[in-house]
C-alpha cells in the first residue's frame, strides 16, 4: 500500500496515460494565443456604419496571405463563418466574398441589438485578432409641429412646438419662417438608447406673416431633407387708401368737381366703410356712394378734413384726405409743363396699429409748382416792361440832346438892329448893354 501511494505521488504508473485537461482551461490558452493585431499587423478591417433597415458589410482582409484560416465572429463571440462556411443559423448573414486574403460578409435588415464589436481572426502561429465596430443610426419615427393658436391676431406672440421622435443619435432641429431662420430652444429625453427632442419657438406675428409657411426641419446622419411645414394665418385690421380720381392733375379750384375713392383692405374683409368730415359736419351737396365721395361744384366753404373709415372683427383703421379750394383760373394759363401727377394725387395709407399719427393727403401738396411757376411768369413781365420803359426813356433823352446841339445866338445886341446909322447903332448898342440885366446861359 505504501509502495501504491508512492508511485502516485511520484507519477503515474508505466503505461497510463495522464488525464485530459478541462475545456476551459483549452478556451483560455486559445484566448492567452491570440495577439490583437494593431497598425502594422497583417489582419486589417474598419468599422461600419449603417441606417437601421439597411445592409452592413464587415470585410477582413490580409495583407500578406499565406492560406490561413479567417474567421469572423459576432459580439458574444459566436462563429458567423470559418472560412467560407456559417455555423451560425441567422441567416441575414450571407457570404459575399471569401478568398485567402478577404473573407466579406453582409448583414441584411441591420437593428439596434446588432450594434458592437465583430472580431476578425487569422489562424496563424501565433493567431491574430482584431475587431470592427458597427454603429446603427436611427432617424426621427415622426416630425410633428404642433401651434398654440390656429388663427392668431396681428400683434400676438404665438408658441410652436417640432417634436422628432426615437432618434440615435438625438436629432437636431432647425426653424425657418419662409427663408429667414429662426432661433428655438430645444430639450432632449433618453428612452433606453433612444432620444426624443422638442424644440420650442416663440414667434410675434404681424399681418406681412399671413400665409407665410413656418419650417421644421430636422439635421441628423441618417436622414436627409427631413422637415414639416405649417402655414401661420394672421388676422389684422383695415389698411385704409384713399385716392384723388378728379382731377387727375392740377390744382382743386372753386367751381370744378371733385372725386375721391377709399380703398381698404383686411382679414377678415373690412364689412363697414364710411366717410366723414373731421372739422365740421358733411356738407349737403357732398355726394357718397358706397367707398366713393363726390363733390360736383368745389366752393371755399368745401375746405377741410375728408376722413375714409374702414373695421372689420380685429378694429377699426382710417386714412384722411385735405381739401383747399383755390380760386377759378385767372386769364394766365399756368404753363403745361408745371403738371405732376406724381405729387397731385398722392396716395395715403393710415394704421393706427402705428404710433406715429396718420400721413394726411393734402389738395395743396401738388400745388406749389404750378403758384411758383404763374409768380415767375409775373415777375418777368414787370421786368420786361421796366426795361422797355428804360430803353424809351434813353431813345426819347438821345433825340433832346440831338436837337439843341450847336452855336446859341443872345440878345445883348439887339437894339443895334433898328438903327439908322452906325452911329446911333452903337449908342442903341451900348445903351441896350447898360440898360439890359445880366444873363447867364447854360448848356446841359
Amino acid at each position: 500500500m505504501a509502495g501504491r501511494a508512492q508511485r502516485s505521488a511520484a507519477g503515474p504508473a508505466p503505461g497510463i496515460l495522464p488525464p485530459p485537461p478541462p475545456p476551459l482551461l483549452l478556451l483560455l490558452l486559445a484566448a492567452a494565443a491570440v495577439i490583437r493585431t494593431g497598425d502594422g499587423q497583417n489582419l486589417v478591417t474598419e468599422d461600419v456604419t449603417v441606417v437601421e433597415g439597411d445592409v452592413a458589410t464587415i470585410s477582413c482582409r490580409v495583407k500578406n496571405s499565406d492560406d490561413s484560416v479567417i474567421q469572423l465572429l459576432n459580439p458574444n463571440r459566436q462563429t458567423i463563418y470559418f472560412r467560407d462556411f456559417r455555423p451560425l443559423k441567422d441567416s441575414r448573414f450571407q457570404l459575399v466574398n471569401f478568398s485567402n486574403s478577404e473573407l466579406r460578409v453582409s448583414l441584411t435588415n441591420v437593428s439596434i441589438s446588432d450594434e458592437g464589436r465583430y472580431f476578425c481572426q487569422l489562424y496563424t502561429d501565433p493567431p491574430q485578432e482584431i475587431y470592427t465596430t458597427i454603429t446603427v443610426l436611427v432617424p426621427p419615427r415622426n416630425l410633428v409641429i404642433d401651434i398654440q393658436k390656429e388663427v392668431a391676431v396681428e400683434g400676438e406672440e404665438i408658441e410652436l412646438n417640432c417634436t422628432a421622435m426615437a432618434s440615435r443619435p438625438a436629432t437636431t432641429i432647425r426653424w425657418f419662417k419662409g427663408n429667414k431662420e429662426l432661433t428655438g430652444k430645444s430639450e432632449v429625453e433618453q428612452w433606453s438608447d433612444m432620444y426624443t427632442v422638442t424644440s420650442q419657438l416663440l414667434l410675434k406675428v404681424g399681418r406681412e406673416d399671413d400665409g407665410v409657411p413656418v419650417i421644421c426641419l430636422v439635421d441628423h446622419p441618417a436622414v436627409k431633407d427631413l422637415q414639416t411645414q405649417r402655414y401661420l394665418e394672421v388676422m389684422y385690421k383695415p389698411q385704409v387708401r384713399v385716392s384723388q380720381n378728379y382731377p387727375v392733375q392740377g390744382l382743386t379750384r372753386e367751381g370744378e368737381p371733385l372725386e375721391l375713392s377709399c380703398a381698404a383692405f383686411g382679414k377678415p374683409q373690412p364689412t363697414d366703410m364710411r366717410w366723414l368730415r373731421v372739422d365740421d359736419e358733411m356738407p349737403q351737396h357732398v355726394v357718397v356712394s358706397g367707398s366713393n365721395l363726390l363733390i360736383s361744384n368745389l366752393n371755399k366753404t368745401d375746405n377741410g378734413t375728408y376722413r375714409c373709415e374702414a373695421s372689420n372683427a380685429v378694429g377699426k383703421s382710417h386714412a384722411d384726405y385735405m381739401l383747399f379750394v383755390y380760386d377759378p383760373p385767372t386769364t394766365i394759363p399756368p404753363p403745361t409743363t408745371t403738371t405732376t401727377t406724381t405729387t397731385t394725387i398722392p396716395t395715403t395709407i393710415t394704421d393706427t396699429t402705428a404710433t406715429t399719427e396718420p400721413a394726411v393727403h393734402d389738395s395743396r401738396a401738388g400745388e406749389e409748382g404750378a403758384i411758383r411757376s404763374v409768380d415767375h411768369a409775373v415777375v418777368g413781365g414787370v421786368v420786361a416792361v421796366v426795361v422797355f420803359a428804360m430803353l424809351c426813356l434813353l431813345i426819347i433823352l438821345g433825340r433832346y440832346f440831338a436837337r439843341h446841339k450847336g452855336t446859341y445866338f443872345t440878345h445883348e445886341a439887339k437894339g443895334a438892329d433898328d438903327a439908322a446909322d452906325a452911329d446911333t447903332a452903337i449908342i442903341n448898342a451900348e445903351g441896350g448893354q447898360n440898360n439890359s440885366e445880366e444873363k447867364k446861359e447854360y448848356f446841359i
